[in-house]
């Protein structure tokens, strides 16, 4: 796919200074100290609690909603950080409405839940803003060292942990910025202020923990290198490179990676810096998807449509993830798979097929429509960049199945985790467990 930046009516500063301030402004402004206390004391803080059951790091979320209602956020803070030590992003991005926020009893009784996620950034965000020590200690050194691959949430997480243990880590970062998705692959709008970055430096507060930035497995450095230097790897990659749209037209000025676009704009200080279509079409159904479609509207565009190819029950984003997108006024549409892109010298439109599932198979119906775009937005999934098949290692160590990455002992020196271990699920919180029961188990390892 190529670059947006001289297509069609692609262009940027379509908006005024205040409306570009007024668009990228935080999504949920954080609850105040009443506000807090007010929604703390709708929990009924059940011994069972299905909510800390549908939490990926199992946080104890009665627990830290009681210590908010007993006027003690910092010691909610820290509850959250012993298992989950970016709280405070998952607190910004989690889709807490299908994890622990689905499963709360307020909202099986009521359809109203308790505001975890909210709760979890007022207590996390009290905690940084007060510029306290650092929650955790490093544990004497154990003259052990760990190599991790990847500064996003899962080799993040992983190396705190390991930190914390006493082993000293080495955070291997092809880009120039840590955070992984936490920096590159969210709405700007989900978490502002350069967060992303703060949470890190927060985070290497710990000590013990060395950042190479500019460092690309299968380029700068091979797996076995890693294995024959530190007593341990962790490898933590993500999923970097995104699926192209394999139709006729796709290589028009005006068609690029939905991914990509939310990098750019997410890097962008000057927001009227970024060049937006008129007419903007998304392909794709999950959050990613979602993310680029309600970022085009914000940029200016006038029209956005974002297009799934199967019904709405079956879209990955949430029910609220599509309804924030309608309500920025994306038009979705169910139901149809592009076939081709339109235009001379750049994106003019993109024809659909409608799709019918038949046996649990997709298929096309014949029937097609046509929407007009000067830019097309592609979200259709993540993949393994093809540079890193030296993670194979003869066959007996990392194989690749489908774009992924699967662990086979190899000395037990190599772990791996987050999405380049099992797919994409593109979710903060599910790579931070991730990380940490990696870091428990190089631990234990280690230990002998």
């Amino acid at each position: 796919m190529t670059s947006t930046l001289e297509s069609g009516d692609v262009r940027a500063g379509r908006l005024s200074s205040a409306e570009y301030a007024e668009n990228f402004s935080d999504l949920h402004p954080p609850l105040d100290h009443h506000e807090a206390l007010v929604e703390a004391d709708r929990c009924y803080f059940c011994y069972d609690a299905p909510c800390m059951n549908a939490c990926p790091t199992s946080i104890d979320i009665p627990l830290f909603i009681r210590q908010i209602q007993a006027g003690n956020p910092v010691g909610a803070a820290k509850t959250i950080f012993e298992q989950n030590i970016l709280g405070g992003m998952c607190a910004r991005v989690c889709p807490t409405e299908t994890l622990c926020e689905e499963a709360c009893v307020r909202e099986t009784a009521e359809g109203k839940p308790v505001k975890i996620g909210e709760l979890q950034r007022h207590a996390t965000d009290t905690y940084m803003a007060r510029e306290l020590p650092h929650p955790f200690k490093r544990a004497a050194s154990t003259g052990r060292t760990v190599a991790v691959v990847g500064a996003g949430p899962a080799g993040l997480s992983c190396a705190h942990r390991l930190a914390m243990h006493g082993h000293d880590v080495v955070i291997l970062e092809a880009r120039q910025k840590p955070g992984g998705l936490n920096e590159y692959g969210i709405a700007a709008y989900k978490a502002t202020n350069d967060f992303a970055q703060r949470e890190v430096e927060w985070l290497m507060q710990i000590g013990g923990i060395e950042l190479r930035l500019g460092q690309r497995l299968g380029s700068d450095f091979e797996v076995e290198d890693l294995v024959n230097q530190y007593d341990a790897v962790f490898i933590g990659v993500g999923l970097p490179s995104a699926y192209a749209l394999d139709l006729p037209g796709s290589d028009l000025p005006g068609v690029e990676s939905a991914i990509d676009f939310i990098a750019r704009l997410r890097q962008a200080e000057d927001k009227s810096t970024l060049p937006v279509g008129q007419d903007v079409v998304v392909v794709g159904g999950g959050m990613t998807a979602v993310d680029a479609a309600v970022q085009s509207k914000l940029l200016g565009a006038r029209t956005v449509s974002l297009v799934y190819r199967r019904g709405r029950e079956q879209m990955p984003a949430s029910r609220y993830e599509q309804d924030l997108a309608a309500a920025h006024g994306v038009h979705l549409v169910f139901n149809a798979k592009p076939a081709r892109i339109n235009g001379a010298n750049a994106v003019e439109s993109i024809t659909f097929e409608y799709t019918a599932s038949e046996g649990g198979k997709l298929t096309g119906t014949g029937e097609t429509f046509e929407i007009s775009a000067d830019q097309v937005l592609a979200a259709i999934g993540q993949w393994m960049e093809a540079d890193t098949g030296e993670l194979e290692l003869d066959g007996t160590t990392l194989a690749r199945t489908d774009g992924n990455l699967s662990l086979s002992p190899y000395g037990r020196k190599v772990w791996v985790g987050g999405d380049c271990a099992h797919g994409g699920e593109d979710l903060t919180v599910t790579a931070v467990e991730d990380g940490k029961i990696a870091a428990e188990s190089i631990h234990a390892t280690l230990a002998g």
